[in-house]
């Protein structure tokens, strides 16, 4: 590499003029550089206000010596960069990706791996959790950086002058940030750990429900519903599911999430005693009716045939005292460690090890507590719920 490769500000001059890509020729040109390169960097921006998936804008992309924007809206065959995106010798770096990552899953097919995500990295070596580019930029680089075009509208040709070079700034520091981060986690022994959660971060990025059978347990204060009841809950939002990534349409322009719990606890029958349900427009009502009601009707068939899984009761109130001791131990090893206890101990994990032995007093370690997890803090927790059932 040359001897200002990557180096920052050359890619922030660059964003003053960054290079076009709008014809599925220059994209093949510039993929074949980038094929060759240790890494990029990447950001999107897009527009999700009438869709259920994202409409893909700009796609930026920093490399060792220049910021390119690539045009969605000109480009038709973007092959050769879904082959960047799987080539595992390219690592791709980006900023609080997910949104990013379900944008180029549905856009391209593919993930891009393996992936450095820059706010991930700042939580591991305890810069901060959920640390926006902004200060992530003042803090490794001292320099700020405007949020001018955060309301832009990217779909809109041609873009302004002002929107491309905001777009470029977002991926131009990147590089430079990554292998500051890079440095930091080999100094703290912490990088093979980094790279399992960036495993993690990649397979969460999937659509692991798409059909939308689970979605119905989001609903956690309907944990007392009957089955049958549960069963219509489930298939309702099922249906929703369903119906909104066939129409490509936001959840609450099918049914909102309050909605739904209205329909489940009032079980209209009819479309009249449906119109008089809390919270439901009219349009719902004309466009929808039908297919709700129906629903209702053979919920108890529906139950039949494919039983329900609970949804969560809350835990007993003995344990709200239990869990603030046990977050401790976790904020106690995150702090000697220098690092976000956020990234060590999530809510939904420890409320998951807890749920594993409350019958049998058993406590088994979910997988998210498992790998770099475990010997951290995992089997202290192990060690603290054993104290538990000691002192009754």
């Amino acid at each position: 590499m040359k001897k200002d490769s990557y180096d920052w500000p050359v890619l922030e001059a660059s964003a003053q003029k960054p290079i076009h890509i709008s014809t599925n020729e220059s994209l093949v040109e510039c993929c074949a550089r980038w094929q060759a390169l240790p890494m990029i960097a990447l950001d999107t921006e897009f527009q999700r206000i009438d869709t259920f998936y994202p409409i893909p804008g700009l796609i930026q992309i920093a490399d060792d010596q220049h910021c390119y924007l690539v045009d969605p809206l000109s480009i038709d065959d973007f092959s050769p960069l879904a082959d960047v995106f799987t080539n595992p010798d390219v690592l791709k770096i980006i900023h609080a990706g997910s949104e990013d990552l379900e944008l180029f899953y549905h856009s391209l097919g593919v993930l891009p791996n393996p992936i450095f995500d820059t706010q991930l990295a700042a939580a591991f070596v305890g810069w901060g959790f959920t640390m926006g580019l902004q200060r992530l930029v003042e803090h490794t680089l001292d320099i700020q950086i405007g949020k001018g075009e955060t309301t832009s509208d990217w779909l809109k040709r041609p873009l302004s002058p002002e929107q491309e070079v905001y777009a470029a700034l977002d991926v131009a520091y990147l590089p430079a940030i990554c292998k500051m981060q890079t440095a930091e986690l080999e100094r703290h022994s912490r990088y093979a750990w980094f790279a399992e959660e960036s495993e993690v971060a990649l397979k969460n990025a999937l659509d692991q429900d798409p059909e939308g059978h689970e979605y119905y347990r989001r609903f956690s204060q309907m944990w007392g519903l009957s089955d049958v009841k549960l069963a219509a809950l489930r298939d309702v939002s099922m249906w929703r599911e369903q119906q909104c990534r066939l129409r490509d349409t936001p959840r609450n322009w099918v049914l909102r999430n309050q909605t739904i719990l209205s329909i489940i606890q009032k079980w209209p029958r009819n479309a009249y005693e449906l119109g008089r349900t809390e919270d439901i427009r009219h349009k719902v009502v004309r466009e929808e009716g039908e297919a709700v009601l129906a629903i209702l009707a053979n919920a108890q068939a529906s139950l039949d045939e494919t039983p329900v899984l609970p949804i969560n009761r809350p835990l007993p109130i003995i344990w709200n005292k239990r869990l603030k001791k046990l977050k401790a131990v976790a904020r106690e090893i995150a702090e000697k460690m220098g690092m976000a206890q956020e990234v060590l101990l999530r809510k939904k994990d420890l409320e998951a090890l807890v749920r594993s032995g409350l019958e049998t007093y058993e406590y088994q370690l979910p997988n998210e507590l498992n790998g770099w997890r475990r010997e951290v803090v995992g089997l202290a927790l192990l060690d603290q719920l054993k104290q538990f059932d000691k002192n009754g």
